[in-house]
């Protein structure tokens, strides 16, 4: 049965058993799971595709649900040839809305488009509010001229970098005069105008196809807003004590509360009240991530500028940005034109990825989110005081207050939330229950962090440390916002959950939690709880992905204890797996069936794997093996009818993207999709150049066999013209007779 089809059914069918008080409101068209098929009658073989609505397109491996019969599946995928497009089933088409370049406000649309939220004020007219994430080196420096119309000094700098002992250049030293310092500048600059936030006035016409508007909301909050034009960003919480300090035990900006620019934006949601929140990811690639113990951050120095092959980094070393006012969740009105969005620092400090909401009117406001990292953890933030009128505006200050938890799953399907404040008992896990044997813990009296691999160390730091209160310094207020800033190391801490790169929080209907996890392999990070996060068959590390299903005690947003249950989701369709890897983002449609968008790092998207032994006798790893599900991909997964539990294959990306942030209309009629870094591993696809690659692919019951398979080199979407730059871009899909995506 396709991905062990029986325990997914079984899995939806347990949610189906929980008090389904219908009360909580969906954040946008997040993953809310309303699932109608109940554990005592799970269907035992795959429904036809002959209810689907639409029929889906070709895999680049067999699948259960392509029902191609097993003696042809060989014959079927002995060739295969992947395309620079957006492929979609027969029936549907898109247009590209926006692309990296285009006007907006008084900027441009920026780099690597990521979360989507699309707020309507009429029927089919609003605002789209886009999330833009980071800089890939190789197609932004060899595009952005051509796209941007500006020359950037790259081969000077470039130069300079060469001649350094590691690679990186502390620009924030050099004299303001220096030339190479404002080269340095203005490469950071521009890097981070295309990163941040963006809102474009959107609206469907007579015939069917999208267009932009440009309204006076239309605007962009960048990286670097505030630096010149004054237009800071503004805190909240028990952070910005921290943030108000003049001097402390590290580096202190001279602009107190105010925050210069977000970027590393990422996943994201759409609260009730119709304002958008923005998740703060990977900022220590352009900030010192660690703090001192009183909160105050390392100095700019810590990281410096660097260009290689994946991302220009280090672009808040030259200005002097203070890391701790970033990895924060910014909420904005996209509504005001006059807004440049709010960091909520109750919400803490952290690689977030993943946003959920529950809003329910006469209850504290739970907030919901993950740290993207290997060993990060899950939080939620209950608010002190409870909500009014879920859609009223003024729900805004209830994220200013309340308290910061952090995860710890029990083996037996319970958990409970472990507050991060001052009182907290230091409880650290021990280091052998986590893949990879690491986990990360403050460092003193140096400040920052520091790995511990055995028994014998945590022992002795739980007796130097009882609380969190020790950890960390100030009064009151400042060191609850200490403890915020630092909230990845102190849950570490307190013996919160290492988990395996949560990349989605999602509100069901009835107030339950479902939490999408792309990567259950280990770094010099850390590592997932082996005894939480296993494979189907009990392996660790899984590479390919989990969904976990949560369920508050007394279905309380305030509930400080819950009950999960998990489902191992991603793999090849031989072990049981649905035909894909990397789980990212979800969405619900109206009908409450999934839809799923895959993250795949680019350096494995069609990585050949002409066999499945290494030389030294050594099965190729998992995640060595991810290139032979082709492209980043879209997944649909009926939860009712006969083909409940399936996975169907709904579209594959171009060369070398991530495909984020799927959004609804209201009507079901538009999909829109962000197409994030075509092209990011080799740039511009010059000449239509494409090469042969070798796949040892099984058969759905396993059978070996060497698939051909045709790969373009490069990308050169959404122009698709040869020689073109690649550009990310949003593009809004419909069927051609204009039927909702989805039937009814």
């Amino acid at each position: 049965m396709p991905m062990k089809r029986r325990n997914f059914l079984l899995f939806l069918g347990a949610v189906a058993g929980t008090a389904a008080v219908g009360t909580a409101l969906k954040v946008g068209q997040k993953f809310s799971m309303p699932f109608q098929n109940p554990v005592g009658n799970v269907p035992d073989a795959p429904g036809s595709m002959a209810g689907l609505s639409f029929t889906p397109v070709k895999s680049p491996l067999p699948l259960e649900t392509a029902e191609i019969a097993l003696d042809k599946q060989i014959d079927a995928f002995s060739q295969y040839e992947v395309v620079d497009d957006l492929v979609l089933p027969d029936g549907f088409s898109y247009d590209v809305l926006a692309a990296w370049g285009d006007q907006v406000g008084d900027s441009r649309f920026g780099y690597n488009n990521d979360y989507l939220s699309f707020v309507e004020t009429a029927p089919n007219e609003g605002y789209l509010s886009i999330n833009f994430e980071y800089i890939s080196a190789i197609a932004w420096l060899q595009t952005y001229e051509k796209v941007v119309g500006k020359k950037l000094p790259f081969e000077n700098v470039q130069k300079a970098l060469s001649k350094s002992k590691d690679g990186g250049l502390n620009a924030f030293a050099l004299p303001d005069q220096d030339l190479l310092k404002a080269q340095i500048r203005q490469i950071s600059k521009e890097a981070l105008v295309d990163q941040g936030l963006g809102v474009i006035s959107i609206r469907k016409t007579a015939d069917g196809t999208w267009e932009r508007t440009y309204s006076q909301s239309d605007r962009r909050i960048t990286g670097v807003s505030g630096l010149e034009d004054g237009r800071y960003l503004r805190c909240t919480g028990a952070a910005k004590a921290v943030f108000l300090k003049k001097s402390g035990k590290g580096y202190v900006d001279t602009i107190s509360d105010r925050i210069i620019g977000t970027f590393g934006n990422c996943a994201g949601g759409t609260t009730p009240w119709g304002t958008v929140l923005s998740a703060e990811e990977n900022i220590q690639m352009q900030v010192p991530e660690a703090v001192y113990a009183d909160g105050t951050s390392f100095p700019p120095n810590k990281q410096t500028f660097k260009i290689d092959d994946e991302e220009v980094s280090g672009q808040g070393n030259v200005f002097g940005l203070a890391g701790n006012k970033y990895g924060w969740i910014v909420e904005l009105d996209p509504a005001n034109p006059n807004d440049y969005g709010t960091k909520h620092t109750w919400l803490g400090r952290y690689r977030h990825e993943a946003v959920g909401v529950r809003v329910e009117t006469g209850k504290p406001l739970a907030f919901y989110s993950g740290c993207d990292r290997r060993g990060g953890h899950i939080y939620k933030f209950v608010s002190r005081d409870a909500v009014a009128n879920p859609t009223d505006k003024a729900n805004s200050r209830l994220l200013a207050d309340g308290m910061l938890y952090a995860a710890k799953f029990n083996q037996d399907g319970t958990g409970r939330w472990i507050a991060l404040r001052a009182d907290a008992a230091v409880m650290p896990d021990n280091p052998s229950d986590i893949i990879g044997a690491t986990i990360t813990l403050p460092k003193r009296p140096e400040g920052g962090y520091k790995a511990f691999r055995n028994k014998a160390d945590i022992t002795k730091f739980k007796q130097q440390f009882k609380t969190l209160g020790d950890l960390y310094e100030g009064n009151a207020e400042e060191k609850q916002g200490a403890i915020l800033i630092d909230a990845h190391y102190a849950a570490n801490a307190c013996g919160a959950t290492c988990t395996a790169r949560p990349e989605d929080t999602d509100i069901a209907p009835d107030g339950s939690l479902y939490i999408a996890f792309t990567s259950g392999s280990p770094d010099k990070d850390g590592g997932a709880d082996r005894r939480v996060f296993k494979g189907p068959n009990g392996e660790t590390p899984y590479e390919y992905g989990f969904v976990m299903h949560v369920v508050e005690d007394q279905n309380d947003p305030a509930a400080m204890t819950f009950r999960w249950t998990m489902m191992a989701l991603g793999g090849e369709p031989s072990a049981g797996g649905a035909g894909f890897a990397n789980p990212d983002n979800l969405m619900i449609d109206p009908d409450g069936h999934v839809w799923m968008v895959t993250d795949m790092s680019s350096d494995k998207v069609n990585k050949a794997v002409p066999n499945r032994i290494g030389k030294n006798g050594v099965p190729i790893s998992q995640s060595n093996l991810r290139g032979l599900f082709g492209n980043n991909s879209v997944w649909f997964i009926p939860t009712s009818g006969a083909n409940a539990g399936n996975a169907y294959l709904f579209a594959i990306g171009p060369m070398e993207c991530e495909i984020t942030g799927p959004c609804l209309s209201r009507d079901r009629q538009t999909l829109f999709l962000a197409v994030q870094h075509p092209g990011e591993v080799n740039g511009i696809r010059q000449n239509m150049k494409s090469e042969s690659r070798k796949f040892a692919l099984k058969t759905t019951d396993g059978t070996e066999f060497m698939q051909t398979r045709e790969v373009p080199i490069g990308s050169n979407f959404p122009s698709k013209t040869a020689n073109e730059p690649p550009k990310p871009c949003v593009v809004v899909v419909r069927r051609s007779n204009d039927r909702p995506i989805t039937s009814a």
